[in-house]
């Protein structure tokens, strides 16, 4: 039954993780930047209570309205790198690529890790893709969201081994720090644009 249930946010976490990792508009990388953690929220609310996986969902979307507000005024996204066809067409092959792999790696991981497959392979769908975020940018907007999207994925696979208070207050803090210092370090590129 579990797995029934898990299969609609790998659903929105695979087609998230691929659309941010297509360099759209900032306002649609945040919008998909929400509904991932949608999709991590309803999969660890399968092995949390609800508060505690509440606590995922608004760490996530604070985060995504942090790294937002930094955005507001930055309607330039010429400097993204990639921006035409072929780029997009690469990043598409190499987000495919590393989802074969996920697919091929999740059995050999649910014999380490006790779980959901679906929840498991969602997990490492997220590290991967954020990795991969990570490594194909040098904006750090694109980057933070790079390197939540891999937080998530470690915490999803942590959730399904590990339900505590206090862990899911500190990685709730960490995510939310991360936020801070991606929004920090953009006003500080803006600034260095600016003189």
């Amino acid at each position: 039954m579990i797995g029934d249930l898990t299969v609609i946010p790998l659903l929105f976490i695979l087609v998230t993780s691929m659309s941010l990792l297509l360099n759209l508009h900032w306002r649609w990388t945040i919008l998909a930047f929400a509904i991932q953690y949608i999709g991590v929220f309803w999969l660890v609310s399968q092995n949390w209570p609800l508060g505690l996986a509440t606590v995922k969902l608004v760490a996530g979307w604070m985060a995504g309205a942090i790294l937002a507000s930094t955005q507001v005024n930055n309607e330039s996204e010429l400097s993204l790198g990639f921006m035409g066809l072929s780029g997009r067409i690469f990043r598409v092959i190499a987000g495919l690529f590393v989802l074969i792999i996920a697919f091929s790696i999740v059995g050999q991981i649910s014999t380490w890790i006790p779980g959901d497959p679906n929840t498991l392979l969602s997990g490492v769908v997220l590290m991967m893709m954020g990795l991969l975020q990570l490594g194909m940018t040098t904006v750090p907007f694109r980057s933070m969201l790079g390197l939540l999207s891999a937080f998530s994925g470690f915490e999803l696979i942590y959730a399904t081994v590990v339900t505590s208070v206090l862990v899911t207050g500190l990685l709730a803090v960490i995510t939310l720090g991360l936020a801070l210092a991606g929004s920090y370090f953009m006003s500080l590129e803006k600034e260095q644009e600016a003189a």
